[in-house]
């Protein structure tokens, strides 16, 4: 067996990931019946201008449309309008986005067919408050969720019941118009529901759902929201609501496929892979400890797997913020791991966000084996002391290990793969 450079073999896992959830390919192969009348496009996500871009390629016949995507994240179309919103943290070219996509789909007919692109990101890229709430209470409420260490289906419970977008609410608009989703989901789990607070595909998620997270996270959300989110005026569409009867979903790319292609890829380079889960979530550091527990044990038992190979998982985990610093949860992972592993030899790892941004930098995530630590400490950089500061960002570059592919055009959740050699 002859094995590549570990980071170029790493970054050759990843590349495979992202090429099964390519919108081109995905798209074109759940493609809805065309329309008696017209085919109206919409979609919300960091993935979502290229599914257009990609749509309009494969689509033989009229289509008008409005997407939005997160700024840097857009495509060339010639039929679709693309905006540009911020994420993780909503703006008021996101409102703007939001109002015009509601109002792209009023007064449609039962003849007429929409098209949703939905990727993950479209709950930052959608704010919508509901009546009395405002576009500084839903940021309130983003950033409290975001630091809050709640798992990604408890945050969206929560935004569909503050918004008059999420949950269901824009496809409720488009009716009579039948409208066909296609998704790409960042979800652990997988539910469609759920993937960007589910604007076009209701879940039964109740209120009373959404102020148990709330509470059990320990969130301090404004008192116009819990008021609004006490009230029956904040309940969703319910999924058997008659206006979505006709309505199609389709899961069009997810983690476990990517990480079956992650897989494969590794095989036909000679290295054996095995994939723990696609759906783990938890807090990034304490999943990171476990996963640096296996990889110890392989490398120095060799059980329960035997090395070499290809460690694989997917979902996405969460960072509960202690401190300011500059991270996301896949270098917060990695940081932890690194940790774990500190004096290892034949470690090495990669853990990055498939969209291709990790938090709020430019990285998707790192590199990192046995020897990060040390480099670390020779940098001037306390590792165990940036983990407790949420700042891996700065730890991992300080020693240059950031993995920066730039945007990739679709969103399967989180990468991380350990090769043990």
């Amino acid at each position: 067996m002859t094995v590549l450079d570990p980071r170029t073999f790493l970054t050759s896992i990843f590349d495979a990931a992202v090429a099964a959830a390519d919108p081109e390919r995905t798209i074109r192969d759940h493609l809805p019946a065309k329309p008696k009348g017209r085919t109206i496009v919409i979609g919300a996500g960091k993935g979502s201008a290229q599914m257009a871009a990609a749509f309009e390629k494969v689509w033989d016949g009229p289509i008008e449309g409005l997407v939005v995507t997160r700024y840097g994240y857009g495509a060339r179309c010639e039929r679709i309008e693309i905006i540009e919103a911020a994420h993780p943290v909503p703006d008021a070219a996101g409102l703007e986005a939001s109002r015009r996509l509601l109002e792209k789909v009023q007064g449609l007919t039962a003849d007429d067919l929409v098209v949703a692109l939905i990727s993950g990101g479209g709950s930052a890229l959608l704010p919508s408050p509901a009546a009395g709430l405002t576009l500084a209470d839903e940021i309130a409420v983003n950033e409290a969720l975001l630091a809050s260490g709640a798992p990604i289906a408890a945050m969206n419970t929560i935004r569909k019941h503050l918004s008059t977008i999420k949950g269901g609410r824009l496809a409720a608009a488009a009716w009579p118009a039948k409208v066909v989703s296609l998704v790409v989901s960042d979800i652990p789990g997988d539910n469609p529901a759920l993937v960007a607070s589910g604007p076009t595909v209701p879940d039964a998620g109740s209120r009373k759902d959404a102020l148990a997270s709330i509470s059990a996270y320990g969130m301090k959300l404004p008192d116009a929201v819990m008021a609004h989110i006490q009230s029956p005026a904040a309940d969703a569409p319910d999924p058997d609501d008659q206006r979505f009867a006709r309505n199609e979903v389709h899961l069009i790319a997810s983690a476990g496929v990517s990480l079956e292609a992650a897989a494969a890829e590794a095989r036909r380079q000679g290295v054996e892979a095995v994939i723990l889960s696609d759906a783990i979530e938890g807090e990034a550091r304490e999943v990171g400890g476990v996963h640096a527990a296996i990889a110890r044990e392989v490398a120095t038992r060799n059980r329960p797997f035997s090395k070499p190979v290809l460690i694989l998982s997917g979902g996405e985990t969460t960072v509960t913020l202690r401190a300011k610093g500059k991270g996301g949860r896949n270098s917060e992972f990695l940081l932890a791991f690194a940790i774990s592993i500190n004096g290892l030899e034949g470690i090495h790892a990669l853990a990055a966000d498939t969209d291709g941004i990790d938090g709020s930098e430019n990285n998707a995530g790192a590199f990192a084996d046995g020897s990060t630590v040390s480099r670390m400490r020779a940098a001037g950089v306390d590792a165990k002391a940036m983990l407790a500061g949420n700042n891996a960002w700065t730890a991992f570059n300080a020693v240059g290990d950031l993995f920066v592919p730039g945007p990739t055009g679709t969103n399967v959740n989180d990468l991380r793969a350990i090769f043990v050699r």
